[in-house]
């Protein structure tokens, strides 16, 4: 999204001081009684229409044609900070319970083969796990699935973008970047330290003099 960052400017916090209306969502519509990997695919990806292959190939993180416990655990959304308070029980009931679906050999993983088997072949779903919708996307990438696709387009403009979602956003760049900014100044100034040799104790001199013999 280089076009989005470009927008991060001091400029944008000045103009959208008011709560522009909400357009249209583009995201699709779905069922309220849908399983929860249809409402994963719809909330998470905007993507109504897919397949086993498509939904393991989007979730196999590391592209290793198996799904771990650990991107079982990402694609319901654990480590998104809207999951930072779900009790750990409920977090490491998370894989194994999926695992119990679809790890046909147990060896602590999902083949492909054993997902197209169990659901494609034999209709299992994954079960919703109180998880919510399942956001394991950036910053950057949540705020453009769940909001700029949804309500902006190629044709925003930097007027336009006055949704309390978009004034968040752009701050919390423009707050890393300061954050940035400032480590850079600090790391520069240390470089630019000089020992002065002759303020270090003569001892410590001879010392390091000894050292480098």
């Amino acid at each position: 999204m280089l076009s989005l960052r470009l927008l991060v400017t001091a400029s944008l916090l000045a103009v959208a001081v008011a709560h522009g209306d909400h357009m249209a969502s583009k995201k699709p519509e779905v069922d309220a009684n849908a399983d929860w990997i249809t409402r994963h695919m719809a909330e998470e990806h905007h993507i109504a229409d897919f397949d086993g292959d498509s939904f393991f190939t989007l979730h196999d993180f590391d592209g290793d044609s198996h799904l771990s416990a650990a991107e079982i655990e990402r694609t319901y959304g654990l480590s998104d900070a809207s999951n930072d308070d779900l009790p750990p029980e409920k977090r490491a009931a998370v894989a194994p319970a999926v695992m119990a679906l679809f790890d046909l050999d147990g060896d602590g993983r999902i083949s492909r083969a054993e997902w197209r088997k169990g659901f494609i072949e034999e209709g299992k779903i994954l079960p919703d796990m109180g998880t919510g919708p399942g956001h394991h996307g950036d910053d950057e990438y949540e705020y453009e699935i769940h909001h700029w696709e949804m309500y902006h387009d190629e044709n925003t403009k930097l007027e336009d973008l006055t949704h309390p979602e978009d004034i968040e956003h752009f701050k919390y760049h423009e707050e890393l970047e300061a954050k940035e900014a400032a480590e850079e100044e600090r790391r520069l100034a240390r470089e630019k330290l000089a020992i002065v040799w002759d303020n270090v104790p003569l001892i410590f001199r001879k010392a390091k003099a000894m050292a480098n013999m």
